[in-house]
């Protein structure tokens, strides 16, 4: 049995402290899943029969199952059970993996499944102490992103900040800053032009009650040039710093749905599938070279799909750095061209657990527009992994196999 992709939307990603800074992580999935479900009008929520939600933080507003939070705010039947899954920034791709196999398995027809971040409420936490009434300062910890209180126990070059470990990785591969800046200029530019031609209107829904309409991170007027401007956030120019807020993914708030079904689901579901499942990977490696984790997942998801990059007509990787798509990119061998053609998220932004539906979505809609039969979606992952899954679009198929 294979699982196909039926609906999908998402919200604007808004900046941090930005235009959705003022709704609830649980109340951003529950608008996901409302405006994902209004594509298929035609189906009875109750057939439903589990949600699977992405989610990095789980630290503040988020907390308890936000997976089943958001089912209930949506006004889901409260027989629909939900599930939280963590693989930080993957989490989101890990909840439609999952979703996939539950139901290539036969233990369901229909599985709603996405991811949710907002990145600016995530709050400031303290370790409990083993006693009552330290006498210390004990500190706060941003939970935002990244490391904290972590294992002393860990391997100190296991845990060195992200941005760093993207500077390593650079520096290891020869990935020039110039490239980094026009890699992410270009992001821009394909995520405008992307909104100016309507190919997000479909797959964007407003939050209600924000008024934010489209990404609020795309820049229009980005240029290489301007890009060069920016000083290095993680290492100074003197220490071959080359990694700027220009070139990294910002932090963002966002949330995105996919509803996922077998075959025999169309009639109950109301429509047509769009892409089918057609292999998963999931790879890892040294925690510090994360960037690089997608380059085997892709690899290990094609294998089972049964195919190679010679059939691939489409890829959408998340861009958490520049340095480190280019790297995927030079590991992979695919034509440039082929990968992000309607922006990224040094654009768009990464909101860690909704990057994943994000990046599913828009391969599907690609394809759809391209009518290329096969696309690859990958995602790197905090801690050394990567995600990656094969689509087949169905339009090209003629429906479903």
């Amino acid at each position: 049995m294979s699982a196909f992709l039926y609906a999908a939307t998402r919200t604007p990603f808004g900046r941090f402290n930005g235009a959705l800074a003022g709704v609830r992580p649980d109340d951003l999935a529950a608008a996901a899943i409302t405006s994902t479900l209004a594509r298929v009008p035609g189906l009875d929520p109750a057939a439903i029969e589990d949600v699977v939600w992405g989610n990095a933080n789980g630290a503040g507003e988020d907390n308890r199952n936000v997976g089943r939070m958001a089912a209930l705010l949506a006004g889901l039947p409260v027989e629909v059970p939900g599930t939280t899954v963590n693989r930080l920034c993957g989490s989101g791709l890990d909840a439609a993996m999952a979703a996939s196999r539950t139901i290539e398995t036969g233990d369901a027809d229909v599985v709603l499944a996405g991811g949710v971040e907002s990145m600016t409420r995530a709050p400031w936490v303290l370790p409990k102490p083993a006693k009552p009434f330290p006498a210390g300062d004990v500190t706060a910890v941003s939970t935002t992103l990244g490391w904290r209180l972590v294992n002393p126990r860990m391997p100190r070059e296991w845990t060195v900040g992200l941005g760093e470990a993207n500077e390593l990785l650079g520096e290891r591969l020869g990935i020039s800053r110039e490239r980094q800046d026009a890699f992410a200029a270009r992001s821009h530019r394909l995520a405008h032009l992307a909104w100016e031609s309507g190919f997000y209107d479909d797959l964007v829904a407003p939050v209600p009650g924000t008024g934010l309409v489209r990404d609020e991170g795309v820049r229009a007027d980005s240029t290489p040039e301007k890009l060069a401007a920016l000083a290095p956030a993680f290492r100074p120019p003197e220490q071959g710093g080359t990694i700027t807020a220009g070139n990294a993914s910002p932090l963002s708030d966002g949330a995105s749905a996919l509803l996922l079904g077998s075959e025999r689901a169309a009639a109950a579901i109301g429509a047509d599938p769009v892409a089918r499942v057609a292999g998963r990977g999931v790879a890892a490696l040294e925690p510090r070279d994360f960037g690089y984790a997608p380059v085997e997942a892709a690899e290990r998801a094609l294998a089972r799909a049964g195919i190679g990059w010679d059939r691939v007509g489409a890829v959408e990787l998340n861009e958490a750095f520049a340095v480190q798509a280019l790297a995927c990119i030079d590991g992979w061998g695919v034509d440039p061209a082929l990968v992000n053609r309607k922006g990224g998220a040094l654009a768009i932004g990464h909101p860690l657990g909704a990057s994943g539906g994000r990046v599913l979505a828009t391969l599907a809609g690609v394809l759809r527009e391209t009518g290329e039969r096969y696309g690859v979606a990958a995602i790197c992952i905090g801690v050394g992994q990567g995600l990656a899954v094969v689509l087949e679009n169905c339009a090209e198929q003629g429906g479903t196999r």
